[in-house]
């Protein structure tokens, strides 16, 4: 039987030998940050720097997405409702 420990000394990588970001090695009996489920981080630190990335290649994409489909919407005269509210934000869940 054969599971991982975090301690063996394996030739096969494992997802939690390392930080997602600066790839420093995660010690043994240290705490280890995650992010979106299995994404490790060796402090809060690196984890912050890697959500705020997310949150602006996400914003960037929303921000192309968003004018070329505004785009759309003024050749077409007929769907546009000028009464339309559309909420952006972050939502945080614990």
């Amino acid at each position: 039987m054969s599971y991982y420990s975090g301690c063996l000394d394996s030739h096969q990588p494992h997802f939690l030998e390392a930080c997602f970001l600066c790839r420093k090695t995660l010690a043994c009996n240290s705490d280890i940050f995650m992010y979106r489920g299995n994404t490790p981080f060796c402090s809060k630190e690196c984890r912050q720097e890697q959500i705020e990335i997310d949150e602006s290649t996400e914003k960037k994409s929303w921000k192309m997405s968003s004018s070329s489909s505004r785009s759309i919407r003024k050749s077409d005269p007929k769907d546009s409702t000028p009464n339309k509210s559309v909420r952006t934000g972050t939502v945080a869940v614990a």
